[in-house]
């Protein structure tokens, strides 16, 4: 069987104040020409279709428009839904939809009832485990303590429990929106932190042939049958080194996984900048930057007049200005954003009662803090699904 693995389209999201629907539906295009010319037998989309729970109507519209001409082309498709979804709405009419051959999974109750396709070696069974959030599902699952392992690894004992029920040979898929250890993040992602950790083991997906994972926008290979397509557009100037692709996978009759990149449509290249004003003007080496979108990081002791006008001048496209002067660490004038700069809510809030109390906070306050930012995530999900 031949899938075409994708996820986070993040339907209705901007690139710096960009929009970038024109793209996202060059990517539609794309991804419908591919199922077409490549054979694929079935599509998985593992989460993050849209960029949050209310889209735009624009964003809706363009879904729609998806779903249409993938069910035109009489080929499969999988869905689960991400952090950034509202597993609800996207979920409302899966049943109906269903009957197109496009399976919505956005149910945690679901994990373990999968969609049954088949070719001629047999059954493949696609286990759809949209985002869990810990602290609204532990119940669900019978888990003492909120967090992403437990709650990760409960879904994959109820996929192995009922995959254990099936023909022998049955082969499995299972689409799932995590951080799995080994994967690398870039800056677009929404954490998902929790109590501190938010990656899961690769061992949490121990029994199922392929894993097709969401959530980091980097397409990696964690092992053979554990991968993340990424996003097919970059939405951070951190993905600049990115290539954006689609995994190809073929699992033949005994399971065993072969992998291709299907490269993804790239409306404009990124660039990322660093120095004086002057020299960013002057440097014949940045001229293939001058039609990118760019993000300039100025290195000027003292800020220049009109910089923004100026970059645009020779970049025109330039999107983020940057201003990192060249000092010491513990020089004066050192912003509050930089020395915040990859620290964790809990680790600020630590750092604030160390400053006003003069010592830091023992086990318990530490617990107490991490409850309290823990009760805060999952109430901003409840709110931003209810509106």
């Amino acid at each position: 069987m031949r899938l075409l693995h994708t996820s986070d389209w993040h339907l209705g999201r901007a690139f710096h104040r960009v929009t970038m629907l024109g793209a996202q539906a060059g990517f539609v295009g794309h991804l419908v020409d591919t199922v077409r010319e490549h054979a694929v037998d079935a599509v998985v989309v593992s989460g993050d279709v849209y960029d949050r729970a209310v889209p735009p109507l624009a964003a809706v519209e363009l879904f729609d428009d998806a779903l249409h001409r993938l069910a035109d082309l009489g080929v499969p498709t999988v869905m689960i839904s991400g952090n950034h979804d509202s597993a609800r709405r996207l979920g409302v009419g899966a049943g109906l939809i269903d009957r197109a051959g496009i399976h919505l999974r956005t149910d945690p109750a679901g994990c373990g009832t999968p969609v049954v396709l088949a070719d001629a070696h047999g059954d493949v069974a696609f286990y759809g485990l949209p985002y869990l959030e810990p602290a609204l599902v532990k119940t669900e699952f019978g888990v003492e303590k909120a967090g992403h392992e437990a709650v990760l690894a409960a879904a994959m004992d109820r996929v192995r429990a009922d995959l254990a029920t099936r023909a022998r040979g049955t082969r499995s898929v299972v689409l799932a929106h995590a951080f799995v250890t080994g994967g690398q993040p870039s800056d677009s992602e929404r954490d998902i932190t929790v109590g501190g950790v938010a990656a899961v083991p690769c061992g949490v997906f121990d029994g199922v042939d392929y894993v097709a994972l969401g959530h980091l926008h980097g397409c990696q290979t964690l092992t053979e049958r554990v991968r993340y397509s990424g996003s097919p557009l970059p939405y951070s100037f951190s993905e600049h080194r990115h290539r954006k692709s689609m995994w190809l996978v073929d699992l033949d009759a005994e399971g065993s996984v072969t992998a291709e990149r299907i490269d993804c449509p790239v409306p404009r290249a990124l660039a990322r900048l660093r120095g004086t004003l002057a020299d960013l003007l002057d440097d014949p080496e940045l001229t293939p930057h001058e039609e990118a979108w760019v993000e300039a990081t100025l290195t000027d002791p003292v800020r220049p007049d009109e910089p923004m006008a100026r970059l645009a001048e020779r970049f025109p496209h330039t999107l983020s200005l940057l201003f990192d002067p060249e000092r010491a660490p513990d020089e004066p004038g050192v912003s509050y954003a930089r020395r915040l700069a990859d620290r964790s809510d809990q680790q600020i809030a630590e750092d604030f009662v160390t400053h006003v109390r003069g010592a830091g906070p023992d086990g318990h306050e530490r617990g107490v803090l991490r409850e309290a930012f823990e009760a805060v995530r999952a109430d901003d999900t409840v709110r931003e699904v209810a509106r």
